[in-house]
């Protein structure tokens, strides 16, 4: 290792999977799997240079927008048979041709999505100071393991099972993580695989060691990144888009005999708005629902609205387009799964507190108001709160 190398995080993001389709790109807190480990890793000290390894065009977008350098993974290293290591090697011997000496390789995984970006620093400095040669993230656990043997009986395998001692009498074990492993670029070329060695571990909490191989997995991570972002934090959003119904309404109507509707809506949200316009933020009613309540609302409120609109990802990204806005700067407030188009391609998806669970789980933030009851002026008030 060269005075000058350089530590290098690879995260090798293809596009392809068959338990979860398009999984790198899935969103865990509203923000796609692929971009969260870019961020993890940009965010770690003593890390110099982050790269995704992708053969697919919207996760190399995604990872340069981050801030990534992508190298392009060639066809027969992006099959479902395709190793990691061949990855990491392949991008070693690309950055090597463009004169970049890697010192320090760490290996990320985009399906862990809470990944401690303390964790890969106290990695990198591991084998900056020479104390191991690979080191890898895990969990301390005083769980009793079990396997099936040939007969399919029950048996022991850290512990013995006539003697049940006490947590406090017993060995920790430690519970590969997956999430990353750092390890010197020399030593995985000539090991060719990522433990080799002294081998060191990284303890980190056990809360952030939930890895994405199916659909069950990627709604928990959700529901977890709802529960851990604060409530209070600011959103640094430029726009603001919201539903209607479900919004500024808690997402019921009266119907008079004539049949004609009427919905009740916060005075508090009206204040909201007005600080926003004040503020000069940009601001948008984007609704499913064809009825003159919405446009209505939306010229007390001295809103433009879009109402009747069944493509919301659609005819919000023509409308951003067509105001000059970037879909990263945009928050967008819903509460139904007709939400959800609109959530994937903005940059700050946002659900009301009594929003559908799936709703929940795509958010980047869940508020804590409900629908007509405060949800819009919250979010306005944590928009401002970032200026």
């Amino acid at each position: 290792m060269t005075e000058n190398a350089l530590t290098v995080a690879i995260i090798p993001a293809r596009g392809g999977s068959k338990g979860v389709p398009g999984k790198n790109l899935r969103r865990v807190g509203g923000i796609p799997l692929v971009e969260r480990a870019v961020r993890a890793c940009a965010a770690a000290d003593g890390v110099d240079l982050v790269v995704v390894s992708t053969d697919d065009a919207e996760i190399t977008r995604i990872a340069e927008a981050a801030g990534a350098r992508v190298v392009a993974r060639p066809a027969e290293l992006s099959g479902d048979t395709a190793t990691s290591e061949s990855a990491l090697l392949h991008s070693l011997d690309v950055l090597a041709a463009d004169g970049v000496d890697v010192g320090t390789v760490v290996f990320v995984q985009a399906t862990s999505p809470f990944i401690p970006s303390e964790g890969i620093a106290e990695a990198v400095a591991h084998i900056a100071a020479d104390r191991f040669d690979s080191v890898f993230s895990a969990f301390e656990t005083y769980g009793f393991l079990w396997r099936r043997d040939a007969d399919q009986h029950a048996a022991a395998i850290n512990h013995d099972s006539s003697h049940r001692p006490r947590r406090q009498d017993r060995e920790p074990h430690y519970l590969e993580t997956g999430a990353f492993y750092a390890f010197t670029a020399d030593g995985f070329r000539a090991a060719g695989h990522r433990f080799f060695g002294r081998i060191g571990i990284v303890e980190v909490p056990e809360a952030s060691a939930i890895e994405i191989d199916d659909e069950h997995q990627l709604a928990v991570a959700g529901a977890l990144a709802a529960l851990g972002a604060p409530a209070d934090a600011p959103i640094p959003a430029s726009v603001l888009v919201t539903d209607f119904d479900g919004v500024h309404t808690d997402d019921t109507a009266t119907v008079d005999t004539d049949g004609r509707e009427s919905v009740r809506v916060s005075r508090e949200d009206g204040m909201g708005v007005s600080l926003l316009r004040r503020a000069g933020i940009p601001m948008l009613i984007l609704s499913t629902e064809l009825n003159p309540v919405v446009a209505r609302r939306a010229e007390k409120l001295q809103l433009p609205v879009l109402h009747g609109i069944d493509d919301k990802a659609a005819a919000l990204t023509a409308w951003a387009a067509e105001n000059g806005v970037a879909l990263a700067d945009i928050a967008y407030v819903g509460n139904d799964v007709n939400d959800l188009g609109a959530f994937g391609v903005v940059g700050w998806p946002i659900a009301v507190a009594d929003a559908h669970p799936a709703v929940k789980a795509a958010a980047r933030i869940v508020l804590t108001r409900r629908g007509g009851d405060g949800a819009v002026r919250e979010v306005v008030e944590r928009m401002l709160a970032s200026r």
